[in-house]
């Protein structure tokens, strides 16, 4: 059994931290300076692991081994939220560094590592690991702009130095599978007091954009009686989605209006525009239809009622992705060694690259405990000895998954 240096996992990740250090946590959009400085950093790890290392054209450092056998594949996301915490992705890459040091000597075990590039979606979700499995062509890439300032992901690259570098691509044959670490962003292990989750499913997200159109006027002047009033008929239409989900949802569904935009935003005037994303989520593909269906008969319903027209758009969806059954299994072999009786399977409210990966390779993923449920914040945190704890699980899941594959 592969012994993991527990102290040195957390000191990586403390290291890797300081790249856009910000309170407690990390402040690291992709391609940004100290992105691409813990890219870099990265690279010299993994090369002194052993692993033949590049940094691709998209931004993904990938650490490849020399020797022959079939590999697994291990790894994550490295750049952060805004202003997020300094375990989210960072977790699965160090755990990933970790054992292509222990298993080095170790012939019957060859591990290959990743940091996959923009997971976060500052340009465009899973952007590396899509790359990576032949998702994302090239014409995407031209079209793709940053979410906040709108700089071309083309223009990105070049600053960051990528542009012109060859995208790494998969070779399904060399692989056993993808393996992937992470903190669980959610409560429910911190709640039951357990220090191992294996997951199940990763929940398919479904991302809706809805516009209300009314009729832009002055303030003072427009009588209340004769307001098309675009941001107060959106106020009411996110009360009625929020009354009518809970009618629909699972124990695990949840629903989200995260943005809300007023044009022309000004506090003379009625709004004459107003839009807001929602978005819901699920690991069941038929109860994600059934929302999706209710969403566009409220929307319906509010367009016929008035006074403000309504329409919806479908901007982005990810399919809930079962992980693995045999890669579960020994996870779960693994967590009950080391730590009896403190684990659990649960499906990933959160999306990550390992669904991804799954629609090229057998994938599993394996969580350690987020306290207080609190991540995408600087106050995210994990114990210390959770973290090793996991380490040396997912050391000895990996090694399970290695050898059985012979």
């Amino acid at each position: 059994m592969p012994t993991i240096d527990g102290q040195r996992v957390v000191a990586d990740l403390k290291r890797l931290a300081e790249f856009g250090r910000y309170k407690t946590g990390v402040h690291r959009p992709t391609y940004s300076p100290v992105d691409v400085e813990s890219r870099h950093w990265l690279a010299d790890k993994f090369r002194e692991a052993g692993l033949d290392t590049v940094i691709d054209g998209i931004g993904n450092v990938i650490g490849r081994n020399p020797r022959v056998r079939r590999r697994l594949l291990v790894g994550s996301h490295s750049e952060t939220q805004p202003y997020g915490g300094w375990l989210d992705g960072s977790l699965g890459v160090i755990y990933g560094l970790e054992l292509a040091r222990v298993f080095d000597g170790d012939a019957a075990c060859v591990i290959e590592v990743a940091a996959w590039a923009d997971e976060e979606g500052h340009y465009g979700n899973y952007l590396g690991s899509r790359s990576f499995t032949d998702a994302l062509p090239e014409e995407e890439i031209d079209q793709t702009r940053g979410r906040d300032d709108g700089t071309p992901l083309r223009e990105a690259l070049e600053r960051a130095g990528f542009a012109g570098r060859p995208r790494e691509r998969v070779d399904p044959s060399r692989y056993i599978g993808y393996l992937e670490a992470h903190i669980e962003q959610g409560d429910t292990l911190d709640t039951a007091g357990l220090r191992i989750g294996v997951v199940e499913t990763i929940v398919g997200i479904w991302n809706y954009r809805v516009a209300l159109i009314g009729e832009q006027n002055h303030a003072g002047t427009t009588r209340m009686v004769r307001r098309r009033d675009a941001g107060v008929a959106m106020v009411r239409l996110a009360t009625r989605i929020h009354d009518r989900f809970p009618e629909i949802a699972g124990p695990r569904t949840v629903w989200t209006i995260g943005r809300m935009l007023l044009e022309p935003n000004a506090p003379s005037v009625v709004p004459g525009r107003a839009e807001m994303q929602v978005q819901f989520r699920d690991a069941d593909i038929d109860r994600l239809a059934a929302i999706e269906k209710a969403l566009h008969d409220l929307v319906s319903e509010a367009d016929r009622a008035g006074p403000c027209a309504c329409e919806i758009e479908a901007i982005a969806r990810t399919e809930p992705r079962p992980m693995d059954p045999g890669f579960q299994e020994q996870i779960e072999a693994a967590a009950e060694r080391h730590a009896p009786g403190m684990h659990m399977r649960l499906p990933s409210a959160a999306g990550h690259d390992a669904a991804v990966l799954s629609y090229r390779m057998p994938s599993g993923m394996m969580f350690i405990p987020s306290l207080r449920g609190i991540s995408h914040h600087w106050s995210e945190d994990t114990r210390e000895e959770d973290i090793m704890l996991g380490a040396q699980v997912f050391a000895d899941a990996a090694e399970r998954i290695l050898r059985s594959a012979r």
